[in-house]
């Protein structure tokens, strides 16, 4: 099964501001709540990322690869850790001088068998609400 999440926030700034910060890996732990970047390798297609996602020892690690790279419009990666696996996606879309659309979705494959399944009702709110916070976050910093 593939869990799905898109979350959308307007931002105040030119796509190719937003695209400089969305981009920027090394700096996403300032806005993406309880994550830090560990390792970046390069950017564009093929680039790697390695991050850590959670609270003191209840967390995981996020290793992914850039499979998609349209500048300032459209970033995939493939999620390809233990836990998140999947692709997930940033796309800035305009919408006037000064102003776009930062979407972000991703289509992850649940860890854990039936057990990931059943306790996606549960842990999808949370999940989704991490995103909006992030974006908030982000779109306050641009």
């Amino acid at each position: 099964m593939r869990a799905e999440l898109r979350v959308e926030q307007v931002v105040e700034a030119g796509p190719e501001s937003v695209w400089a910060l969305l981009t920027d890996w090394e700096q996403q732990g300032r806005w993406m709540p309880a994550t830090r970047v560990n390792s970046v390798d390069g950017r564009g297609v093929g680039g790697r990322i390695t991050a850590r996602t959670g609270f003191g020892p209840l967390g995981f690690l996020d290793t992914m690869t850039v499979t998609q790279w349209d500048p300032p419009r459209r970033c995939e990666v493939l999620h390809t850790g233990r836990i998140v696996r999947g692709p997930g996606v940033f796309a800035v879309e305009p919408l006037g001088p000064g102003r776009c659309r930062v979407v972000w979705e991703e289509h992850l494959d649940l860890p854990l068998g039936m057990l990931g399944r059943a306790g996606w009702p549960l842990v999808r709110p949370l999940a989704r609400a991490g995103l909006a916070l992030a974006l908030r976050r982000f779109s306050a910093q641009v």
